[in-house]
């Protein structure tokens, strides 16, 4: 598994109060679902991303994005594209005013034909490793957390970690809600049309109706 983000060197104190977190998948739920985004004109910010998470950025609610990225098993793309994609994903968020507090990815596959990235990890979802890594290195409590995705493996992964799962419709989200969800004994706690409308419930899930709403536009 891997991160974006360099580990702390120091770990969260067992005696630290755990945070609840809002972690979410990235193609689909934060930028168009394009397939594999093999080069960096592919990647565009879905409408009202930025927006979203600057509601979870001001009420200090740690939002990680848990992504798989079998295209460099795969050999599709670069380290390096992959980097610059997520550069300039947290410089869009950044002109909004908003920002992300991790980006955890698993780059394997067990058919990759990089043969580092060939193996069968922990961290590839509906796997938990890089929830479970996020919790360990940001001091945050999965059971509290939400994790929002637009794939029924996102919504496995949340419930494999006691975490709360969330559908959007965006990216492959109306496709899977249609054609798997139905057979699936794993079911969304909330199906939201988009980030938007899924950060608007977990906030007054977490806050309530009343102090969810206060500030907010009308």
């Amino acid at each position: 598994m891997a991160s974006d983000e360099r580990a702390p060197e120091n770990r969260v104190p067992v005696t630290a109060a755990l945070r609840p977190a809002v972690f979410l998948d990235r193609d689909g739920t934060i930028n168009e679902q394009m397939g594999y985004i093999n080069h960096i004109s592919r990647f565009h910010l879905l409408p009202g991303v930025a927006a979203a998470i600057k509601r979870l950025n001001d009420r200090h609610i740690p939002v990680v994005i848990v992504t798989n990225q079998s295209g460099l098993a795969r050999g599709y793309f670069p380290p390096s594209l992959l980097d610059e994609v997520h550069q300039k994903m947290t410089a869009l968020l950044a002109e909004q005013g908003a920002f992300v507090d991790g980006i955890y990815i698993c780059p394997h596959h067990p058919e990759a034909k990089r043969e580092e990235y060939r193996q069968a990890c922990q961290c590839r979802k509906p796997k938990p490793g890089l929830l479970l890594q996020a919790a360990a290195e940001l001091g945050l409590d999965l059971r509290q957390s939400f994790l929002v995705g637009d794939r029924w493996s996102d919504l496995k992964t949340a419930i494999a970690c006691g975490a709360t799962p969330v559908l959007v419709l965006t990216g492959y989200g109306q496709g899977d809600a249609c054609y798997i969800g139905p057979t699936q004994e794993v079911q969304p706690s909330f199906v939201g049309r988009d980030l938007a409308e899924a950060v608007s419930w977990i906030i007054e899930k977490m806050e309530g109706p009343r102090r969810s709403s206060e500030g907010e536009p009308r």
